[in-house]
């Protein structure tokens, strides 16, 4: 059985290894990506409450202690609704992913189905999501990490889609 982290790293370093873990179980390939999910929400929310606590200061008194007030509500909802948002940008993403990634196998004369290309695009985007965590705390602009991280997850589905086996010739 293969573990989370061995994904993690192979995922990184080594992206021929992502062709042959398509025969994963579909459930270990959706707690991956719930693992993914979940570091990106944390450090939205790390982010979300850094913004917030430090707003509260500029703002009027009264609207500062209604704030402070409803804390134990406000923190729980905005972590629920950032997990399910960057729950369904990922499975989007990671979906469109497997679309073009298919088409990838028949340009390629390779052999493979969408369930497949799904189970690779889904450790493909592991760099595209550790960047988008890095670009947080580095100023860029935001369309340039998005297409720094399709540009490398493309390659990465491009150099796993060559270890998938070939059709057989008819």
């Amino acid at each position: 059985m293969v573990k989370h982290t061995q994904l993690f790293i192979d995922s990184l370093i080594h992206p021929k290894k992502l062709a042959g873990y398509r025969m994963l179980s579909i459930g270990k390939v959706i707690q991956y990506v719930f693992i993914l999910t979940t570091l990106v929400t944390i450090f939205s929310f790390m982010q979300f409450v850094t913004v917030l606590s430090n707003e509260i200061v500029f703002e009027i008194e009264g609207l500062t202690q209604y704030i402070q007030d409803i804390q134990w509500l406000l923190y729980p909802f905005a972590f629920v609704v950032q997990f399910l948002i960057s729950t369904t940008l990922i499975f989007i993403q990671i979906s469109i992913f497997a679309l073009i990634g298919v088409g990838l196998l028949k340009v390629m004369n390779k052999r493979g189905e969408y369930r497949h290309m799904w189970r690779s695009s889904s450790l493909a985007i592991t760099w595209t999501t550790l960047l988008s965590i890095l670009f947080r705390f580095i100023p860029v602009h935001n369309l340039i990490g998005t297409i720094l991280g399709i540009i490398i997850t493309l390659i990465l589905l491009l150099i796993a889609t060559t270890k998938y086996p070939k059709m057989p010739k008819k």
